[in-house]
């Protein structure tokens, strides 16, 4: 390890090509050290609980794991790593998420490159750092006085942590006996975890469940092609 790196780095990204241009860009700052790279959520908390990163650099839209439901397990788990999202997906929904877990920045991937570096030395001193187009949407979004509990409560029913899990795995087309082996928990209790979302969201079949998770930007729209 580089004694002049001191900032210490998580990429959580699904697609390859995009990890190795983030790192070839961070590699070029002599305070910025990448320690590791995950492809999906899952990934990413355990290798916060392996090196410890600084700062994590999250996709949203990842597989097995979102990266929403990452961030609120390495905040719990790991709350002085600070969080920076980076995501294709801007909406209003998707950053009042995120700020309400804790995250502590939000850039969209056509934000400039120079600004990632930036970005991160901000939120590793403990500051915020949005893009600027989300920036001047602080205003109207009130993000400051968003309730860490109360956004992800309301818009998902009161799911627990593993819920979500097992809700994302259903919609990405998982059958119960491949849920229970992703979360190596036996079938009974993917079957129970099962039957309380259905009760909590007030939907009973998968097609619904999947069409929820869209809504809910737990997966994206392309994840699931077979539902009608």
């Amino acid at each position: 390890m580089n004694p002049t790196k001191s900032i210490t780095v998580l990429l959580a990204e699904d697609h390859s090509i995009v990890r190795e241009g983030l790192r070839t860009l961070l590699q070029a700052e002599s305070d910025l050290e990448v320690v590791g790279e995950a492809a999906n959520g899952r990934q990413a908390v355990e290798l916060v609980n392996k090196f410890h990163p600084a700062v994590v650099v999250m996709d949203i839209a990842m597989p097995l794991l979102n990266g929403l439901e990452a961030t609120r397990q390495i905040l719990k788990a790991a709350p002085a790593t600070k969080i920076l999202i980076l995501s294709a997906h801007s909406d209003d929904a998707y950053v009042e998420q995120v700020i309400a877990l804790g995250a502590a920045g939000y850039l969209i991937k056509q934000t400039a490159a120079n600004v990632l570096p930036k970005a991160i030395r901000e939120v590793h001193k403990g500051n915020t750092f949005f893009s600027p187009s989300i920036s001047r949407r602080q205003g109207r979004l009130n993000l400051q006085s968003l309730d860490r509990a109360g956004t992800l409560k309301k818009k998902n029913s009161n799911l627990t942590s593993r819920e979500m899990e097992v809700l994302q795995l259903i919609a990405e087309g998982n059958a119960n006996k491949q849920t229970a082996s992703e979360l190596g928990v036996g079938l009974k209790t993917v079957e129970k975890h099962r039957e309380h979302i259905m009760q909590k969201l007030d939907i009973h079949d998968t097609a619904g469940l999947t069409r929820y998770a869209i809504s809910a930007g737990i997966i994206e729209s392309s994840v699931q092609l077979t539902i009608i």
